[in-house]
């Protein structure tokens, strides 16, 4: 029986603060930086870039529903089941499953989406090639619950994941590959004598080898197609960090507390040949600490403080991660006030936008898109290529560096136009210092610490979501 589509009220169960916790709740400094110097050199050009896209798609996008959390059998709000088919889990998985049969996004067109992403000022993508549920977003050999497996398999465009990365590639961008280290399907890992209890596989690998090592094979074999048959790669995004070695649970941290075994999947055998084909690639097995997370990544959350360590917060554009068919979006004020608070603390912005059952995006993210960008043509100066700059931020300052320039911005609030008079917070100005305004190269007053800005220039200017001044 075909599942029919739930009202968007229902189908948005995603608690963002609860589950987001569970991905920046982390003891940060036990981080490895790369011993690697291709490593190192990805790393620096990554911090570089600032501002990045992520995609969660896949066949959930069809219900709008939380992407795959609803199959998870465990009592979170991220996890709760509706319509027809919630009184039963095996029932509910079943159709689920089933969505692929009529899954076919004939709109799917990555080079509008580099195209509008490069103009709003991002500079890397990363793309989720197979979430929990395990359904592949690319031609993988391993599995038949994947995309060219669908309605869509006669489109020319039906390898989703080629063609995205192809897209973004030939506009410049670095390159990422989300993968979901846990998969919900194969049956090496919820093994169908065990029905799973939660989120962990659903055996103990300790009496089960067989089938672990089963699991470890095809996890390996599945990123080993994405680094070796999609052209060059930069990032491997791993999710799902409750899939670790026993002696990295930090039992300080109430989430890993909670898993109930060694789940190693050899992740020194999984990063050298993927390395072996991708040489430099940035390995991020998130939450798991150590020589195979070369940044952290907080969701949905902003550190409080600078982190001299390498970051990335992940952030939705929305309210959630997946394709909701009426999304509540964030101003361009607030996405830019974002960018600022994370670049001025040492990280990058990785912000995520969720396509659609057809293979497009809401009409109002490339209109979010486009006001970021026009800002980001005068502004972008101040962000990209740039190192924090002491005190980072403070009040209703952010500021950055690059070489003997400082860039101050000021974060106007809703409805406000930049004052006349402004003293940069925490900042100390020289005297003979020049200052102007982003795209403006008249030089302004400096008195007694305070920079004045003539009425015209105010008028001229208008309301923005941030004013850079630049300092020399």
């Amino acid at each position: 029986m075909k599942l029919k589509p739930i009202l968007p009220a229902l189908l948005l169960f995603l608690t963002t603060a609860t589950f987001a916790q569970q991905h920046s709740e982390q003891n940060h400094s036990n981080y490895v930086a790369p011993a690697d110097p291709l490593v190192q050199q990805k790393l620096s050009k990554w911090q570089d870039v600032k501002f990045g896209l992520l995609m969660h798609w896949g066949t959930y996008s069809q219900w709008g529903i939380v992407e795959s959390w609803s199959l998870c059998p465990e009592d979170e709000g991220w996890c709760e089941r509706k319509g027809p088919h919630s009184h039963d889990w095996f029932e509910y998985k079943k159709a689920y499953e089933e969505i692929g049969k009529t899954f076919n996004p004939v709109k799917f067109n990555p080079e509008k989406w580099a195209t509008a992403a490069k103009n709003a000022g991002m500079k890397y993508v990363v793309f989720t090639t197979k979430h929990h549920d395990g359904f592949a977003m690319f031609d993988s050999k391993y599995t038949d619950y994947k995309i060219t497996n669908t309605p869509f398999k006669s489109n020319p465009k039906s390898n989703v994941t080629k063609e995205v990365l192809s897209a973004f590639r030939d506009k410049g961008f670095m390159t990422g590959t989300y993968f979901s280290k846990p998969d919900w399907n194969t049956p090496s890992y919820w093994w169908k004598y065990f029905p799973p209890k939660d989120r962990n596989v659903s055996y103990d690998p300790k009496k089960y080898p067989e089938q672990w090592n089963k699991f470890k094979d095809f996890t390996y074999n599945q990123i080993e197609e994405l680094m070796s048959d999609y052209g060059s790669v930069d990032i491997l995004w791993l999710d799902g960090g409750w899939i670790r070695p026993k002696s990295t649970i930090d039992p300080n941290i109430s989430w890993q507390k909670s898993i109930p075994y060694d789940q190693d999947i050899d992740m020194a055998r999984i990063a050298k040949m993927a390395r072996s084909h991708q040489p430099g690639l940035l390995v991020v097995d998130r939450t798991v600490t150590g020589e195979f997370e070369n940044y952290v990544t907080p969701e949905q959350q902003i550190p409080d403080h600078y982190m001299d360590i390498p970051w990335e917060s992940c952030m939705t554009m929305g309210d959630s991660w997946s394709y909701i068919p009426k999304e509540n979006f964030k101003s361009t004020r607030k996405l830019v006030h974002t960018l600022l608070d994370i670049v001025s603390k040492g990280g990058n912005l990785l912000l995520n936008i969720a396509p659609g059952p057809d293979g497009e995006w809401h009409e109002e993210a490339y209109q979010r898109l486009d006001e970021i960008g026009k800002w980001m043509k005068v502004n972008g100066v101040g962000i990209y290529e740039t190192k924090p700059q002491a005190p980072y931020r403070q009040g209703k300052w952010a500021y950055t560096k690059k070489g003997t320039t400082t860039y101050a911005f000021y974060l106007a609030e809703t409805g406000e136009t930049i004052p006349g008079r402004l003293k940069p917070e925490g900042l100390t100005i020289s005297p003979s210092a020049k200052i102007s305004l982003a795209g403006d190269k008249k030089t302004l007053k400096l008195k007694d610490g305070v920079i004045e800005i003539p009425a015209k220039t105010i008028s001229a200017l208008g309301q923005q979501p941030a004013y850079l001044f630049v300092i020399n």
